[in-house]
């Protein structure tokens, strides 16, 4: 007795297109990330070194070159002010000539398929440090 195998590849097509497809989201999903990454990573980059130049330039001035170099929070704050979008959260830490900066993000991901969740968390730190020269 001979079975019915009428049907089977359509079967067999349709899980592998699903596999591809899925393969597909989550490269492109992937791509989109890193990419998104290296951006936050060259603004938390680019955060740090402005924040890096909010030193306290009078303890600089009144006490020298050898007097430690103190890197005030407020001004470091302020600084960045005009160069952190306002959808990025910034932590932002110093003690004494080093500044630390936390950069988180929310990112929209391009293709979601149904029931996965549609946004991811990007995060991104810099240190910088503020050495002055004689």
């Amino acid at each position: 007795m001979r079975r019915r195998e009428r049907g089977n590849v359509t079967v067999l097509t349709v899980g592998f297109l699903a596999v591809l497809g899925l393969l597909v989201v989550v490269v492109v999903n992937a791509s989109a990330a890193f990419l998104e990454r290296r951006e936050l990573m060259n603004l938390a980059d680019r955060v740090a070194l402005h924040a890096a130049d909010g030193l306290d330039r009078d303890a600089v001035y009144t006490g020298g070159i050898d007097e430690a170099a103190v890197l005030d929070a407020a001004d470091a704050q302020s600084l960045i002010r005009g160069i952190v979008p306002s959808d990025v959260d910034v932590r932002l830490s110093t003690a004494g000539d080093r500044v630390e900066v936390r950069l988180s993000r929310r990112f929209a991901l391009p293709l979601v398929p149904p029931g996965l969740p549609d946004t991811a968390t990007i995060r991104a730190e810099a240190t910088g440090r503020l050495h002055l020269a004689p």
